[in-house]
C-alpha cells in the first residue's frame, strides 16, 4: 500500500540508517563495533550512516563504554526527543494509550478508555477520536511522531492492515488505511499477543532465546510463538490461536462458536463473572468490597489474589490448572526452551505458576518437561504498549 507522508522527519536515506535505529531502539547504546557486527556491515559503511543520523539529530554519542583492555569503544543512542511513537494497546474492553520517546520513556500520561468490541459498529471512529483527543491534549510536536503503533484482539493480517475480527472500515478500505487516512500518520497494527511476544523478544524475558512460547493471560488466552528466534505467524499469519483448542469437556459455547475452547475455562472475563455470580450468593471474599468499589471485576480477583484472599487464589489455581493442562500440548508440540506468562494476568503470574507446573507435572512427558522453563514476564502488564511501540520501529522499511 502507497500512503504519502510528506514530512520530511521520515526521510532515511539508506537501509543501513534504517536498521541502525532498530538496534538502537532495542539495545539503547551500541558502539559502531557492535553495530557493525549486528547489520553485517563494514565498520565504515555503518560510521557513514551514524553520521548522517547524526546531522539530522537522530543520533548522538553516549561517552564511552567501559574498557576491557584496549581502547575504550565510544557508545552510540538514539536521540530521545528526536521522534516519538504512539503506542495504542487494545482488548475486548478497554484500550490505553499513550506517547512514548526513542528511549522507551513516557511523553503522555497514560489514558485508558472503554471501548468495547463485540457487536460495536462504533469502534473505529471512537478509536480515532480517542487517539486524535490524547494527541491535541498533549504538548507533542506532531511533525515528530514516527507512527502509530496498535496492538489489538481478532484475526488481524498484518501485510492488508486488516481485522477480520474486530474494528470494521467504511468504504471498503483496509483498517489500516483509514486509520492512516484519518489520523494523518504511519499505522501499524498487529494482533494484541503477537505484540506481546515481540515485547519480550526484544525486551523481555524471551530476548537472545530460540524457542519460546508467550502465553497472553487476559479476557481470552492468547499466544505468542517465537521459533528460531523470530515471531512465527504460520501460513496466513493467524498462528497462536492457543485459546481455542478443543480440550475442554464443559460444553460452554465459546465465542468463536465452537464448544470444548480452552479459553471457556481459563479467561479471566468468564472467571470473574463466576465469582461475581458466587459472592451475591454469599460466598464469603474480600472481592465482596472490591467489587462494591467500582474495581473491574477481573482487577478486583487479581488484587484480592494477590492480598492474600483464599477465595480469589482457588479461583485462579482453577485456571493455572487448566492452563497448564493447555501448556502441555504446546510442550510436546514445540518443545520449546521457555513459556512466559505475560498479560494482564501476570499480575497474579507467581499464582498461576504453581497450579500450572501441577498440571505440567501429570500431562508432560518429563523429557521434555525438565528442560523447559516457565517464568512469568517482567515486563507484565505493559508488554502490550511496549510491543505497540517497537511494531513501528520494526516496521521502518514501510513508509521511511
Amino acid at each position: 500500500m502507497e500512503t504519502a507522508f510528506p514530512k520530511e522527519t521520515h526521510r532515511v536515506r539508506s537501509g543501513i540508517e534504517k536498521q541502525v535505529i532498530q538496534y538502537l531502539y532495542t539495545d539503547r547504546e551500541l558502539s559502531c563495533a557492535a553495530l557493525s557486527e549486528r547489520i553485517e556491515k563494514s565498520v565504515p559503511m555503518v560510521m557513514h550512516a551514524l553520521n548522517q543520523l547524526m546531522k539530522r539529530g537522530w543520533v548522538r554519542s553516549a561517552g564511552y563504554a567501559p574498557s576491557t583492555g584496549g581502547r575504550k569503544p565510544l557508545l552510540y543512542s538514539l536521540v530521545p526527543e528526536a521522534q516519538y511513537i504512539v503506542a495504542v494497546a487494545m482488548d475486548q474492553l478497554f484500550t490505553r494509550i499513550q506517547v512514548l520517546d526513542w528511549l522507551h520513556q513516557p511523553i503522555t500520561q497514560l489514558e485508558t478508555i472503554a471501548l468495547p468490541l463485540h457487536d460495536n459498529e462504533q469502534a473505529t471512529d471512537t478509536l480515532i477520536m480517542a487517539i486524535q483527543k490524547h494527541l491535541q491534549s498533549s504538548a507533542v510536536d506532531e511533525s515528530k511522531i514516527l507512527g502509530i503503533g496498535i496492538g489489538m484482539p481478532g484475526f488481524v493480517h498484518i501485510q492488508q492492515g486488516v481485522n477480520y475480527t474486530f474494528l470494521p472500515a467504511p468504504h471498503g478500505q483496509s483498517l489500516r488505511e483509514y486509520l492512516e487516512k484519518e489520523l494523518h500518520l504511519p499505522v501499524m497494527i498487529d494482533n494484541d499477543s503477537s505484540l506481546i511476544a515481540l515485547a519480550e523478544l526484544r525486551f523481555g524475558m524471551a530476548k537472545n532465546r530460540k524457542h519460546v512460547m508467550v502465553i497472553n493471560v487476559g479476557w481470552g488466552t492468547g499466544l505468542g510463538m517465537i521459533v528460531n528466534g523470530t515471531l512465527f505467524r504460520g501460513h496466513t499469519g493467524y498462528a497462536g490461536e492457543f485459546s481455542h483448542i478443543p480440550i475442554s469437556e464443559n460444553k460452554i459455547l465459546c465465542e468463536c462458536g465452537k464448544r470444548g475452547c480452552l479459553e471457556t475455562e481459563t479467561s479471566l472475563l468468564l472467571l470473574a463473572e463466576k465469582a461475581k455470580e458466587e459472592i451475591s450468593q454469599g460466598k464469603v471474599s474480600q472481592l465482596s468490597t472490591l467489587f462494591r468499589a467500582n474495581m473491574h471485576a477481573v482487577d478486583a480477583v487479581l488484587e484480592a489474589a494477590n492480598n492474600g484472599d483464599e477465595y480469589a487464589i482457588e479461583l485462579l489455581s482453577d485456571v493455572g490448572y487448566k492452563l497448564g493442562k493447555g501448556i502441555a500440548i504446546l510442550i510436546h508440540i514445540m518443545n520449546p526452551e521457555l513459556v512466559v506468562l505475560s498479560g494482564r494476568g501476570a499480575k497474579a503470574g507467581k499464582i498461576l505458576l504453581a497450579p500450572i507446573q501441577h498440571a505440567l507435572n501429570k500431562y508432560c512427558i518429563p523429557r521434555l518437561l525438565e528442560n523447559t522453563e516457565i517464568a512469568v514476564s517482567k515486563l507484565g502488564f505493559e508488554a502490550s504498549l511496549i510491543g505497540a511501540a517497537n511494531l513501528v520501529v520494526e516496521n521502518l522499511f514501510e513508509w521511511i
